[in-house]
């Protein structure tokens, strides 16, 4: 017997379960546990009566070995005796090597044919092994759900009664016992690898079989989505090289202006910016992204690359409220918007506080109004009124202005010690350019010195007409100091209000006018507001000028926060995006994207408007740095937007031939590090009005050494500014023409100079004056005399009619026929 056939029958291979263990641990509530033994039945076959159930198979027997193969013995030659010794070696020799190669080739095919057999029975090996294995594994899967059956009947039947001693105890059942390895414990802290989606591996590799498992193997198994797939199908496609799938051209509709640039046409296409410039060029057109095109242009863009064109012109982006008119049944009355105008110190603030029973004129620098205040008072017949309080400087001319546009009714203060000056005139053509009536209040008629009536009479020249001079201008007398006359004025500008019957819609959207405008340290951009129409609440979206925001917060000329204000309300207005200019209209829009939209639209215009304001060639620039007139630089900063406007007017009033002032930056807020940066980088130096700088920009000043001018009244700093712009240019020169004289003969004086003997025709010619050689009306040279004679002597001076000789100092080029001019210089201390 070989001993292959002693070795045992190979069992099948398979993985035991958790549950072949002999033992089921179960868990219950509150923490009990219970270990349940579980019997391993084997599978039964049923067999007819009579009959003995078949034996196992024998084991497949070993395969026969290879037969032996037989080996030829090589024939040998006799040996004859003819051959000589060297001849029986070699042929020696020669039979050796053959044996060896036919044994090699013989070793190679035996152990060909042992590996084929090989290959063959491992084949057949793995394929009765993958049967059983299946086999096997079905057997154990019912195997455990007939066990977890089992154990959930025996738990649900009662606890048996404990057994009669005299109770014969039953057989024990008889199971075959089999050999189990200890199943391992898996680890606490190592949680349990989820298998991977979609691989094949094998079931029972994926970890212990739990009840769970067994009972629900597919649930709780999240499915992949369908997008989440197809993902994944175009990754592997492109991974692996595939033709990817062609996208569709989406089509869209695209608004464009009447210009655009081509970056935001690529933009609103959804295209590169590259592509746009790239079909320009084929079209002819040398252009960059960042160039503006027209509308006609954009349109061949857009079709060409597929996309739907709607034309938009000015008129639909921006905001138009002109033609927009309210239903008369819509309109209720309103508060009549007074404004108070008039020279400087005529007492128009004061007459405001009076009204108010305040005291503003103690907070202002100066004593003179530089803002315009917007107030609102309660008569004492419960009537509202708003006033307006405008500056009376003749630097504050647009505040003017702007006050007199917004208005209803102007009081124009004159006062009755000083009569009409010349911002009394200003007033009233602003007045009369607004087409708004005017109430004529003569104040300071306490004053022993007021002449009321001389006022009257002065106004006649101006074609303001007052009622007691018979005309149709209200006029009353008052005194803002002793309070007389209030009463009067109050009753004359409601009657003016009624006749004006003065309505408003309140129920719309508002329209307002911005006042005035300043950058807050704590609040941000500020602007003070008078509602037009409609109603201002607060989180409404609005536009202003080019800038946009949502109302933060309303507060008052009290200071107190208001959720909304009506018409001829002044409110100022929390939540801007940047300090808009004074007398721009506030318009409230339905979303903030058709703010944005209008304020970009805006800010687009503007900026083409200061391009096309700016040098468009070089010759135009290089002249500009030809001339001979004198830059004083200056960076202006201020505390609100109508201060600016007008320091900025007053500099430029102050600008002659000789010398200009040139603003490098106006703003609005306190002093900046950048705007220090930029007055040390030009060499100017920083006017503060009404500001201070912050704690950085004052270590900057102090490190570049830039110049600070603080100032809280403005025409202090016109002053300053002038005396700082004459002594840039120095003290005047006055040039006073004291003698001519006529050049008659040439000679030489020593070895290099030339003197030149003179006829005097008018005046004097003095030693040491200052000379002006022409020839033919053309100046040759500007020299001085340097020496003067008469004859062989020297003198001072000769007059008119005679002859002398001169030499003039830093010139030789004298010629008989030459003019020679003398003149004196005077220096006087310059004024603008």
């Amino acid at each position: 017997m070989s001993d292959e056939e002693n070795k045992p029958a190979r069992k099948p291979l398979g993985l035991k379960r958790a549950v072949d263990a002999g033992e089921v641990k179960q868990t219950f509530s509150h923490g009990r546990t219970n270990k349940v033994a579980v019997e391993v039945k084997r599978r039964r076959k049923l067999v007819k009566p009579g009959e003995e159930p078949a034996a196992p198979p024998p084991p497949p027997p070993p395969p026969p070995p290879p037969p032996p193969v037989a080996v030829k013995a090589p024939v040998k030659k006799p040996a004859t005796s003819k051959e000589t010794p060297q001849e029986r070696v070699a042929r020696l020799q020669r039979e050796a090597e053959e044996e060896r190669l036919r044994l090699t080739e013989q070793a190679r095919k035996r152990d060909d044919e042992q590996a084929r057999k090989a290959a063959e029975e491992e084949k057949k090996r793995a394929g009765e092994n993958r049967a059983q294995e299946k086999k096997a594994e079905e057997d154990a899967q019912k195997r455990v759900v007939q066990e977890v059956q089992d154990a959930a009947e025996a738990l649900a039947e009662p606890a048996e009664a404990p057994a009669d001693p005299g109770t014969p105890t039953p057989a024990a059942r008889k199971f075959t016992p089999v050999e189990r390895p200890e199943p391992k414990r898996p680890e606490k802290k190592k949680k349990e690898e989820k298998p991977s989606r979609g691989d094949g591996k094998d079931k029972r590799r994926s970890g212990k079989l739990t009840v769970t498992k067994a009972l629900n193997e597919d649930e709780g198994r999240r499915a992949r989505s369908l997008a989440a797939l197809k993902r994944a199908r175009e990754k592997e496609r492109r991974l692996h090289g595939g033709p990817a799938v062609p996208r569709e051209k989406q089509s869209r509709d695209v608004v464009v202006p009447e210009a655009i640039t081509v970056q935001e046409l690529a933009n609103r296409m959804a295209e590169k910016g590259a592509d746009l410039v790239k079909a320009l060029f084929n079209m002819g057109m040398m252009v960059t992204v960042n160039q503006t095109i027209d509308q006609d242009t954009a349109e061949l863009l857009v079709e060409e690359f597929g996309h739907n064109i709607t034309r938009v012109s000015e008129s639909d982006v921006d905001i138009d409220t002109s033609t927009d008119q309210d239903p008369e049944e819509t309109l209720k009355p309103r508060p009549p918007v007074v404004t108070i105008m008039g020279h400087v110190d005529h007492g128009k603030t004061s007459l405001l506080d009076a009204l108010r029973g305040t005291d503003v004129t103690k907070g202002e620098a100066g004593g003179i109004t530089q803002h315009i205040g917007a107030y609102q008072i309660n008569t004492k017949g419960g009537d509202k009124l708003t006033f307006l309080d405008t500056p009376g400087h003749e630097a504050f001319s647009e505040m003017r202005a702007r006050g007199a546009n917004v208005t209803d009714i102007v009081v124009l203060v004159v006062a009755a010690d000083d009569g009409v000056m010349p911002q009394t005139i200003e007033a009233i053509k602003h007045t009369r350019a607004a087409g708004v009536p005017m109430i004529v209040a003569i104040n300071k008629c306490d004053k022993p010195e007021a002449k009321p009536d001389n006022i009257r009479n002065r106004l006649l020249e101006h074609e303001v007409v007052v009622e007691k001079m018979s005309g149709d201008v209200q006029d009353v007398e008052v005194s803002a100091k002793a309070g007389t006359g209030l009463d009067e004025l109050i009753e004359k500008i409601l009657l003016q209000s009624e006749l004006l019957e003065l309505k408003a819609n309140p129920e719309r959207a508002a329209e307002a006018t911005v006042i005035e405008a300043r950058l807050d340290k704590g609040r941000g951009p500020v602007a003070t507001v008078l509602v037009t129409r409609g109603t201002l609440k607060r989180g409404d979206t609005f536009v202003v000028g080019t800038e946009s925001g949502r109302v933060r917060a309303l507060v008052d000329d009290k200071g107190k926060q208001v959720k909304e204000a009506g018409p001829s309300t002044p409110v100022e207005v929390l939540g801007l995006g940047g300090v808009p200019d004074a007398g721009e209209r506030l318009t409230v829009v339905e979303n903030e994207q058709r703010a944005r939209e209008v304020a970009e639209f805006r800010q687009a215009k503007a900026t083409e408007k200061r391009t096309a304001l700016a040098p468009t060639n070089f010759d135009t620039m290089f002249s500009n740095l030809k001339s001979d007139v004198i830059e004083f630089p200056v960076v202006v900063k201020a505390d609100v937007k109508g201060s600016v406007e007008a320091i900025n007017s007053a500099l430029h009033n102050l600008s002659n031939d000789d010398i200009k002032v040139r603003v490098l930056h106006a703003g609005v807020g306190a002093i900046t590090e950048s705007d220090v940066t930029l007055a040390a980088a030009s060499g100017a130096p920083i006017i503060g009005f009404n500001v201070r700088p912050n704690p950085k920009a004052r270590q900057q000043l102090e490190k570049d050494k830039v110049r600070m001018m603080y100032h809280d009244v403005i025409y202090h700093l016109t002053e300053e500014i002038a005396k700082e712009m004459a002594g840039e240019l120095g003290p005047e020169r006055i040039e006073t023409v004291v003698g001519r004289a006529e050049v008659k003969q040439v000679f030489p004086a020593g070895k290099r100079d030339k003197a030149a003997g003179l006829l005097v025709l008018e005046g004097i010619i003095r030693k040491g004056l200052h000379a002006r050689l022409t020839r033919d009306d053309v100046i040759v040279s500007a020299t001085t005399i340097a020496s003067l004679r008469r004859f062989k002597d020297d003198v001072d001076e000769v007059r008119t009619g005679l002859e002398c000789g001169v030499v003039l100092s830093d010139t030789n080029d004298i010629k008989a026929g030459d003019n020679l001019e003398v003149f004196e210089v005077e220096e006087r201390e310059r004024t603008l």
